[in-house]
């Protein structure tokens, strides 16, 4: 493996989950150490980065730089413009989207929680995926999963999702497999695990009663 990578954004491939296309910058170079990805509208009026906040439970903090362009963002409800140049920084539980003034403006975005370790859960490489999740195709997202499980294992996103189809669609060995290793990989899914319709399917299960009731306050 070589000590460096380089890449030009134009040469980083767009993934689409359904909102707004991104480049996946952080997956593509193998950076294991903080969150950054890319985001190019290709015409005036695009929707480039799509409304949401970053509160609970990932209150994660995030500067925008527009390295192309011109955008306009509007974080709480106020407008700011955001010429070529321009860093934009955004706490947490503010509201916040941006849109391109120009065809082929691109932000750079680069996140992180204070105080934690970037943890890479892999929601670059969920995301062709998750398409098919809103359209209710879980058997298709089982399928194509457990092979994406195959290249990226050490992504906990890929196996708590996974875990929710199979909850789903009635696969309740396979659910509890899967959930039990995305906690193990990263215990904030034991948080969202607790509030998530998608695993009431195997909430009775003694199996994960036992992993909801794990102390992750002590190895």
């Amino acid at each position: 493996m070589s000590d460096y990578a380089i890449a030009h954004v134009d040469d980083i491939a767009e993934v689409d989950d359904g909102r707004c296309p991104m480049r996946p910058v952080r997956h593509h170079l193998g950076i294991t150490s903080f969150g950054v990805n890319a985001w190019t509208g290709h015409d005036a009026g695009d929707r480039m980065i799509n409304e949401h906040d970053e509160g609970e439970p990932d209150l994660q903090e995030e500067l925008y730089v527009v390295i192309r362009g011109r955008a306009v963002f509007e974080i709480d409800g106020e407008r700011q413009d955001a010429p070529t140049g321009t860093f934009v920084f955004v706490r947490p539980n503010a509201k916040r989207t941006a849109f391109a003034e120009e065809a082929g403006t691109t932000i750079v975005a680069v996140g992180g929680t204070p105080g934690k370790p970037y943890e890479p859960v892999g929601w670059e490489v969920w995301a062709p995926l998750r398409p098919l999740y809103e359209a209710g195709e879980y058997d298709q997202v089982v399928a194509r999963g457990r092979e994406q499980i195959e290249a990226y294992p050490q992504y906990p996103l890929l196996l708590y999702n996974l875990a929710c189809c199979e909850s789903l669609i009635g696969q309740t060995a396979q659910a509890l497999e899967h959930l039990q290793q995305a906690i193990e990989r990263s215990e904030m899914f034991l948080a969202y695990a607790a509030g998530d319709s998608d695993l009431d399917p195997i909430r009775g299960e003694l199996a994960f009663q036992s992993l909801m009731a794990r102390d992750t306050t002590h190895p």
